[in-house]
């Protein structure tokens, strides 16, 4: 075999390998980024869903207490203290 013919072959070998080793890498980086993808929409998710439970609570909250005021007789003070006593 000639050295032309030998270089050839190895350049195209190199070709072959560093070809073969950027789409292994490709697919890694891919699959982490989807794994990322589905840890934020988890993240999300959750977010949501306490987000909704603070809401209901907020409302069972103004609901109990328009039944209070409702159910109570709130007079108006002037807040002044009366120490003549």
């Amino acid at each position: 075999m000639s050295t032309r013919a030998k270089i050839t072959l190895a350049g195209s070998f190199a070709f072959c390998g560093f070809t073969i080793w950027g789409v292994h890498y490709l697919q890694r980086y891919e699959k982490e980024l989807m794994r990322a993808g589905v840890h934020r929409e988890e993240e999300r998710q959750q977010r949501k869903m306490q987000q909704l439970a603070n809401k209901e609570e907020l409302d069972a909250q103004q609901a109990l207490h328009e039944q209070l005021i409702k159910s109570q007789s709130v007079t108006a003070t002037t807040g002044v203290a009366d120490d003549s006593q």
